[in-house]
């Protein structure tokens, strides 16, 4: 048996003790079964969290493989010889997924109807449950988009495919984890953001250091380049899934107490003992075995490595006893808007509680960090490199970063969804005003003179991967002019004039979803009208002009026809939260129509006077260039370097040379 076998199989011991030990814990295992009542038995009350163990699993094993695609060296965009086979791997990994999700839907459909599982097999509520249950839909998914990687990974061979899949692979991890616990805990939005963030970032940690495994126990080669990007990514998916964990305790947790006073908070603290053994392994990498592997010896790396693998593997299996486990019962008041916002209905509007009333949304929070961190980053690396950023550009994307967290964390994002004027006010501001700075900003340009080229000629490194991205099809599709356009005004009418709008309302993800989508339908827009960045499309300025003076006229018709309707827009959702204060939900949306019709101007403004700026430096730099040629030009001629006024004052002097007087 090869000592990846090995690992694997000691892998797979692990997450089951760990996974067994729980349950007993915490009394998943032996539940009281009360005679009389409907009973699932004894294979579903193994069977379900055993099959979705090995669909976490799976998951994470497929995103490790496929991420051979930016750990390991390629060749001109094509896959070296051993990330082209763990690529293949990855398409039995993806099968092995929709399998195991597969099994979980059966069983998870067995213990929602209390029968066993041969008894579930023969009727047709097992179809009813994949098509209309919210957790039966998620696992339909994970069945359609695993099957999907195991088609597409077993003939990818380069390295942008590859990564199309491992982006594939990341999104199918979350549909499952985000209708369990999270979508119940009353902190409803703080639980589903931090477990989406938890799993985006648990994921390829994990999957990365078992590819590493394999790959020092291969003695394939590569493996110190490999050790030393995956060291990097690692410490960012370490601070990550900290943060994430936390965040995802304290929305289900009241007191310190719950910690250890309830089974879930004992499962809780040993899943943090892990986390710390992990931590403490990972930096006993970074100072002892990355030096010994630079100097040819990778045996410590693999023993190391495995002895991590080992500790992730018997972490998953308290993971997922943790999510069979209910969390502690918390004894709230029954409030209908509690359940619908997460928090209790705010008081009347003023000024002062838009300042005061702040609230935490952990996406935007991280994207608002994310942001502010990278950019900083950048111009310190140019600084101590000695090379100059313009202030101008820092500024305009500190103002960005600003009023992104002013819309998405203040007394604005408390409000928005209970006002639709409001919410109006905040999409403005996140579609027509943040994009302005932020592409004024400049962040790829930056990105391409920060981030330092592959080692290797012909490797792909965070620079060539975003190189790569820029000259793909899909960014040349994405960013021509008559995409953009559609994105930023048609999508606007289609939320708002049909049923999207209120669906998105009522769930955190579609709300965080609709949210993010004003933000990057503006940065598209304005990537194109102002945008200083290298792109697919350059338009010259006089057609910028000419697409913004047609665009925008859009939004003040869709202003306008908001303050004409006669009908409330997603009326089920302001009728449920039941507001008291305030204008009625019709005035208010003409008010929300109000400001949409006049929001305009500010916007418009700014990118003419940038507009104008830009104009004016490209033909000042044109004209200097031009300079430039001519005196080269009369320097090697003699001339004036002009060949238009070369040429007239070489006609004047035949005229004087023909002329008798």
């Amino acid at each position: 048996m090869s000592r990846t076998a090995r690992l694997a199989i000691a892998g797979a011991c692990a997450a089951l003790v760990g996974l067994a030990v729980a349950m007993l814990v915490g009394g998943a295992a032996t539940p009281r079964v009360i005679p009389g009542l409907p009973d699932e038995g004894t294979l579903t009350r193994w069977g379900l969290p055993i099959s979705k163990m090995a669909m976490d699993v799976a998951g994470v094993v497929a995103v490790g493989l496929l991420l051979a695609a930016v750990l390991l060296p390629s060749d001109k965009g094509l896959l070296g010889g051993p990330a082209r086979g763990y690529v293949r791997a990855a398409s039995w990994a993806g099968l092995v997924w929709a399998v195991a999700a597969a099994a979980t839907m059966i069983f998870s459909l067995s213990e929602t109807l209390g029968a066993p599982v041969f008894e579930v097999l023969d009727g047709d509520e097992l179809t009813s449950y994949a098509s209309q249950v919210q957790q039966g839909i998620a696992l339909t998914l994970v069945v359609l988009f695993g099957t999907a990687i195991a088609l597409f990974a077993h003939g990818a061979i380069t390295a942008g495919a590859a990564g199309g899949l491992l982006v594939l692979a990341l999104v199918t991890l979350l549909p499952p984890a985000l209708t369990g616990h999270s979508s119940s805990a009353p902190n409803h939005g703080l639980a589903t953001t931090s477990v989406a963030l938890h799993l985006l970032v648990l994921a390829p940690w994990v999957g990365g250091l078992l590819l590493l495994s394999v790959h020092a126990m291969r003695g394939a080669p590569s493996l110190d380049l490999a050790a030393r990007r995956f060291s990097r990514m690692a410490l960012w998916c370490f601070a990550g899934v900290g943060l994430s964990g936390l965040f995802s305790a304290l929305a289900r947790l009241t007191t310190v107490g719950d910690l250890f006073a309830t089974d879930y908070g004992l499962i809780l603290l040993a899943k943090v003992a892990a986390f710390a053994g992990l931590g403490l392994v990972g930096n006993w990498h970074r100072k002892t075995t990355l030096p010994e592997l630079a100097a040819g010896r990778p045996g410590a790396f693999a023993r190391l490595a495995g002895v991590e693998g080992l500790i992730m593997m018997l972490t998953f299996g308290l993971a997922v006893a943790l999510s069979r486990t209910p969390p502690p019962p918390l004894d709230l008041p029954v409030d209908p808007v509690f359940e619908l916002l997460g928090y209790v209905m705010p008081p009347p509007l003023t000024l002062a509680n838009l300042a005061s009333l702040w609230w935490f949304d952990l996406f935007f929070a991280t994207v608002a960090a994310v942001l502010a961190l990278c950019y900083g980053a950048g111009v310190l690396r140019l600084a101590r490199r000695g090379d100059r950023w313009p202030v101008g550009r820092t500024v305009s994307w500190g103002i960005g970063v600003l009023l992104l967290v002013l819309a998405t964390q203040s007394g604005v994002a408390r409000y928005a969804p209970v006002l639709f004027s409001v919410h109006m006010a905040e999409h403005m501001v996140l579609s027509m005003l943040v994009p302005i700075f932020l592409v004024l900003g400049a962040p790829v340009t930056l990105a391409l003179r920060a981030l330092k080229p592959a080692a290797r000629r012909g490797d792909r490194g965070p620079r060539e991967w975003l190189t790569a991205v820029l000259h793909s099809r899909a960014a040349k599709v994405i960013t021509h002019p008559a995409v953009v356009t559609i994105l930023f005004v048609v999508s606007t009418y289609a939320l708002y004039f049909t049923p999207i709008f209120g669906a998105a309302m009522e769930e955190h993800l579609g709300h965080i979803a609709m949210t993010l989508h004003f933000l990057l339908s503006g940065c598209l827009f304005f990537w194109v009208i102002v945008g200083v960045d290298p792109a697919p499309t350059r338009l010259p300025h006089v057609a910028r002009l000419l697409l913004l003076f047609v665009t925008m006229p859009f939004h003040a018709f869709f202003g306008v026809a908001l303050m004409n309707m006669g009908t409330v827009i997603a009326p089920d959702w302001y009728e449920r939260l039941g507001r008291t204060w305030g204008d009625p939900p019709l005035a208010d949306q003409r008010t929300g129509g109000g400001i949409a019709w006049a929001f305009g101007e500010i916007p418009t403004l700014i990118v003419l006077i940038a507009l104008a700026v830009q104009w004016y430096r490209d033909d000042d730099r044109a004209a200097r260039r031009a300079d430039r040629r001519a005196d080269a030009r009369a320097a090697k001629t003699g001339g004036t370097g002009d060949a238009e006024l070369d040429a007239y004052n070489d006609y004047l002097a035949r005229l004087d040379r023909s002329d008798p007087t």
